[in-house]
């Protein structure tokens, strides 16, 4: 199961978005994006960061945002045979992995930190992502990073 959120980010005088998408069995983001605006396409291209089979997720959870129900991400769930979980309205508790992994981001990643562009956001957003998976253990993994978890447990990504 992957689940994903968006959240803001300030980028010089404006608000931008990040998308993530978490993979539930070993915390790894397995795809993200940054953009100036909170739409599908950013979730789309949060997908097409996915470096397995797209067809290999099962289920795919958010909350209720337009950005996540409507027509344009309908047709890559179908595409791929992906099965659709959406929060409970009024339930933010529903999409609880995304929200606390986002907690984390803006502590460890987003807060005390300027970003005067979109590219620098993306660049610095790269590298994040990197060191979240491959370099910072979880409680909750036994003290593991994601990548040694997923290696550890033989599972393939997504």
């Amino acid at each position: 199961m992957v689940v994903s959120d968006l959240t803001y980010v300030r980028v010089g005088n404006h608000w931008n978005y990040i998308c993530i998408l978490i993979d539930l069995f070993n915390r790894e983001i397995v795809g993200y994006s940054a953009g100036e605006h909170k739409t599908a396409e950013l979730v789309k291209q949060a997908f097409r960061k996915v470096e397995g089979n797209l067809s290999e997720i099962h289920i795919f959870h958010t909350d209720r945002g337009n950005e996540f129900k409507n027509e344009t991400i309908e047709e890559l769930l179908e595409t791929f045979h992906i099965e659709r979980s959406l929060s409970h309205k009024g339930c933010p508790y529903d999409n609880a992995v995304a929200e606390a992994t986002f907690k984390v981001i803006k502590t460890e990643f987003v807060w005390n930190e300027t970003f005067h562009t979109l590219e620098e956001l993306k660049i610095k957003l790269w590298d994040y992502v990197n060191w979240y998976n491959h370099h910072r253990i979880h409680s909750s993994l036994g003290y593991q990073t994601p990548v040694q978890y997923r290696e550890n447990n033989l599972k393939k990504f997504v």
